[in-house]
């Protein structure tokens, strides 16, 4: 019952002047809950290993990004290693303490699925990175690697334009999160003994 409905009954005019307390009482008792959620989904958090991203720490103090090959690629990887990293990025491979060659950068397109009559109805996406890191006596700071991404989206012949781009959209998230998995994995770089 509502302080209103509780007013055309003895005990509703006697309790009139409690409800606003009661109110209160609830709004507390509800922020209590929110609290204790957010404590223990903190926890949670913290016990998995979860943590915000932050500065990237790195083995060496200044890098070469050579990526003649992918200039797209390379220019979004030498910015997000300024924001990311206290290693330095430097334009000139003699400068450099590691040199971060982007050997190859392939993208490609595959049909997924096809419909009844035989058209395409879903796409396949893929985004290869191949890279090595090394020095300038070629020591190898981290093994030659691979990143290899998918995305997978479904076509209509008559939305062509707009899945044309949906397909750049997934395309430069793709590089986005390609650029992210080499800045982390960097982190794993030691130098060779």
């Amino acid at each position: 019952m509502s302080c209103s409905e509780l007013t055309g009954t003895p005990a509703g005019r006697r309790d009139r002047a409690t409800c606003p307390a009661r109110i209160a009482r609830a709004r507390h008792a509800t922020s209590i809950a929110r609290m204790a959620i957010v404590a223990v989904v903190s926890c949670a958090l913290a016990a998995c290993g979860f943590h915000l991203r932050g500065e990237a720490t790195y083995a060496f103090t200044s890098i070469y990004v050579n990526g003649a090959g992918a200039p797209s690629l390379a220019g979004d990887l030498k910015r997000a290693l300024a924001a990311a990293s206290g290693a330095r990025v430097v334009d000139s491979a003699k400068d450099a303490q590691v040199i971060l060659d982007i050997t190859r950068v392939v993208d490609d397109k595959e049909v997924l699925s096809l419909t009844g009559a035989g058209s395409v109805r879903e796409y396949e996406l893929t985004k290869r990175v191949e890279f090595r890191l090394h020095d300038a006596e070629g020591g190898e700071w981290l093994p030659p690697g691979e990143i290899t991404l998918r995305r997978s989206y479904s076509f209509s012949e008559s939305e062509v334009l707009a899945r044309e781009a949906q397909e750049q959209r997934l395309l430069k998230d793709m590089q986005t999160d390609a650029v992210q998995q080499l800045v982390r994995r960097l982190q794993a770089a030691r130098k060779p003994a």
